[in-house]
């Protein structure tokens, strides 16, 4: 099919409760991001959205609890024990996590993610989201993104009130991390065998990375029927191994979380860093984040990342024509192809 006719084929796909195919998305995605097929392309999937997710928009947070030397030094992130660039360790008390957290709630998250590097005690973060469900009052969930572990480890953390766990296999995994597939792969098995609800997104997206790859992730979102979806670029962090190499357009941003959304025919999809272009193609979810960041070498406790506020996020989503949820829905039973 050419390119306009295969963009009309998976939004009827999508509309049709059925995922896309593997050959398809790559065409998809090597569809020139300036090009006017790929306006059509965001134009398609923005539909799509809206007959998905009934025109819902969500708001998430996430708290980089710690902000410390990591020994596995993967070769994009700022916290690499390696690089050199974060020499001593500084974290979030439990009052401060504790207080963002309501910021939080209180500016219409729906979802609160704890982000740790990766040794860091998964029973710690058990009671700390037991401490946060009994002090923060709302409707809301709370979500790890933390180390590998086992399934005894994930209905433990299940008991102590965690909902979800972010983990996904990353793009380079085993070249520009020290991870093996294997290992991201049994952490999820572990998320899947469990109560847990699994969130996964296509990450960390560079230049380097082809549209091959890319589908790849793209079909392990739709494969593992990830309650949470999403795509990420990798951001040049200046002092790491891929710190040299530029990050992707907004444009490729958009049109990749377009693609991700024309591709899985079920639940939210989100982007990150923010991206105005995103929304307007179909993205229905952000992230504002505090705290540390893998994609900063600076650690940012009093304000959020880049200054991308709650509010900045309802504009957007008010400006192209979703409604700010204050309630969180399930949209996201899995669709076999």
């Amino acid at each position: 099919m050419k390119n306009l006719e295969l963009i009309a084929y998976a939004k009827q796909n999508a509309l049709s409760g059925k995922n896309l195919d593997r050959a398809s998305i790559i065409q998809l995605l090597g569809i020139p991001p300036d090009s006017p097929e790929c306006e059509k392309l965001g134009k398609a999937a923005r539909k799509v959205s809206s007959a998905i997710t009934g025109d819902q928009a969500y708001l998430s947070g996430s708290i980089g609890v710690d902000f410390a030397p990591c020994s596995m030094s993967c070769e994009y992130c700022s916290m690499g024990k390696k690089w050199g660039i974060v020499q001593k360790t500084t974290q979030y008390t439990d009052e401060q996590v504790m207080e963002w957290a309501n910021q939080y709630v209180a500016a219409g998250a729906r979802r609160i993610t704890l982000r740790t590097t990766e040794f860091y005690s998964p029973e710690v973060l058990g009671v700390l989201t037991a401490q946060i469900k009994k002090s923060v009052p709302g409707e809301y969930e709370v979500g790890l993104n933390m180390g590998e572990f086992d399934l005894e480890t994930a209905n433990r953390l299940y008991e102590y009130g965690v909902d979800y766990i972010y983990h996904t296999v990353r793009l380079g995994e085993g070249k520009n991390t020290r991870f093996t597939v294997e290992e991201r792969l049994k952490t999820i098995q572990a998320v899947l065998d469990s109560p847990l609800q699994l969130h996964f997104c296509v990450e960390p997206i560079g230049v380097e990375h082809s549209d091959e790859e890319i589908a790849d992730r793209i079909m392990m979102t739709i494969d593992y029927c990830a309650t949470g979806a999403g795509c990420m670029a990798r951001v040049p962090v200046k002092g790491t191994p891929l710190g040299a190499l530029p990050q992707i357009s907004e444009r490729r941003m958009a049109q990749i979380a377009a693609v991700l959304r024309l591709a899985k025919c079920t639940g939210d999809i989100s982007v990150h860093p923010p991206c105005e272009l995103a929304v307007e193609w179909g993205c229905n979810s952000l992230t504002i984040e505090v705290g540390a960041n893998p994609r900063d070498p600076e650690y940012c406790p009093d304000s959020e990342w880049k200054h991308f506020t709650a509010q900045r996020a309802k504009t957007w989503f008010q400006k192209h024509g979703y409604q700010f949820s204050n309630t969180l829905e399930c949209r996201n039973k899995c669709v076999n192809p």
